[in-house]
């Protein structure tokens, strides 16, 4: 077997192969003695049909066959021999294929790139000190306070204020005929809390209890719903009640019958706690970004189109999913999936950069995960999984499930195991910086 491998690109490899005449005519005489274990032809036995009657019969069959075996076996044997790490489909050309003559092809793939990795350990990252302050603490409780206030009618008021929750009934037309999603009964609304067009919310304010009032309202030309994109809709508006938030006293019982807490003393330390664990969160994650741009810096390698194409691909999956359950918003058109592929692609992009640096420094520093490792990671996403569970457990099932989970452990221990070793310089904030806490306690 003759062999010529080429560098095309970084990561870019051409083989040509050509294999001789009697590995040629082993193949099929091999593929036609199978054949004639397994096919019937009338007047004949099992095993002792004529090679000349199965050709006629299953000769373009048959060299179909002997033509994908020699290039399988062969590309397989020269990517293995040569220590190619392959990561793309081949692009296989192939010359005439005839028994008893030499047979050649090429094959054209991707490979990962040959990385020298080099100056990853002791990198130089900054942390930013940050601290939670009083403020912080009362901001967070009183969010969680705003988080179990409760609404209750208003009983000496018969004027929608901004503010309020206003059970409406509403219908809307263009041109005096309705469209799709235009009316609504009972629909309630927080008359300004961002959720309707300013216009319908400052049409709702001053509306009296069951008076019928009709507003014009003009949607802007981007918004998501093209039926009434640009267009001018009237609408007929009915208030049928009015509710108001009641805030719940900030005391010792609220903090025992929402905060598990035997004082709100007790509740205030408690997210304090929760606040800094969040601060310490979000730090290591900027340091993990941090680490991942200076070794991208340090090692400016390209990578295979085929990676970053399935990954952008997957981006973009759940970018679409994550897009199909929330709302559009009002504010602002959503950009075009040509805008959109764009941004994600330079995200992959890079995302695979770090991968293949990330691989490459785990083979230096010999970091592995054992099955035992896998197995208990597997164990934590089906505890989490709740009512999923099954699922989760049979997507792990699979091998190539968990070899992409076995991967991503790896690439999060060697990024531990990098940040151990970097060089972190704590550093003030900039006066810009405000810290907004979660919500949960």
């Amino acid at each position: 077997m003759k062999i010529d491998v080429n560098e095309l690109g970084p990561v870019q490899r051409k083989i040509s192969v050509e294999l001789p005449p009697e590995t040629v005519t082993s193949e099929f005489s091999r593929a036609y003695k199978n054949l004639g274990q397994r096919v019937r032809v009338k007047g004949f036995r099992p095993g002792k049909i004529p090679r000349h009657v199965l050709q006629g019969i299953y000769g373009d069959e048959i060299k179909g066959e002997v033509r994908s075996h020699l290039v399988e076996e062969s590309l397989g044997e020269v990517i293995k021999e040569r220590g190619l790490q392959i990561v793309s489909r081949p692009e296989v050309e192939a010359n005439e294929l005839v028994e008893g003559r030499p047979f050649s092809f090429s094959a054209v793939f991707e490979v990962k790139p040959e990385i020298e990795a080099k100056d990853y350990l002791g990198v130089e990252l900054q942390k930013v000190k940050l601290t939670i302050s009083d403020a912080q603490v009362q901001a967070a409780l009183g969010r969680f306070q705003e988080g179990h206030a409760r609404l209750e009618v208003v009983g000496d008021r018969k004027i929608v204020q901004r503010g309020d929750f206003a059970t409406l009934d509403f219908e809307g037309s263009i041109g005096g005929k309705p469209f799709a999603g235009g009316k609504g009964e009972n629909y309630v609304l927080e008359v300004g809390g961002g959720h309707a067009l300013p216009q319908f919310e400052d049409a709702v304010a001053g509306l009296e209890l069951g008076e019928q009032r009709t507003v014009q309202i003009k949607y802007p030309d981007d918004y998501p719903n093209k039926e009434i994109a640009g267009k001018t809709v009237d609408f007929s508006l009915v208030a049928r009640e009015i509710k108001e938030k009641v805030l719940p006293a900030l005391d010792d019982d609220f903090a025992k019958d929402h905060g598990e807490c035997a004082s709100l003393a007790e509740l205030r330390e408690k997210i304090r706690a929760r606040l800094e664990d969040e601060i310490k969160h979000i730090q290591n994650e900027g340091l993990k970004e941090q680490l991942i741009g200076r070794l991208i810096e340090k090692h400016p390698i390209t990578p295979p189109g085929s990676m970053v194409e399935r990954q952008t691909r997957y981006l973009m999956e759940r970018y679409q999913e994550q897009a199909s359950r929330q709302p559009p918003s009002d504010s602002s058109p959503a950009p075009s999936p040509d805008e959109t592929r764009k941004s994600l692609e330079t995200r992959a992009a890079r995302q695979v950069r770090a991968t293949l640096l990330i691989e490459r420094i785990s083979q230096l520093e010999k970091i592995e995960v054992t099955e035992n490792d896998v197995r208990e990671r597997v164990d934590q996403l089906v505890r989490a999984a709740g009512e999923r569970a099954k699922t989760v457990r049979d997507i792990y099932s699979r091998p190539d499930a968990r070899d992409e989970l076995r991967a991503q452990l790896v690439f999060d221990r060697t990024v531990s195991y990098l940040l151990e070793r970097a060089k972190v310089a704590q550093i003030d904030p900039p006066p810009s910086v405000v810290d907004e806490p979660g919500e949960k306690s």
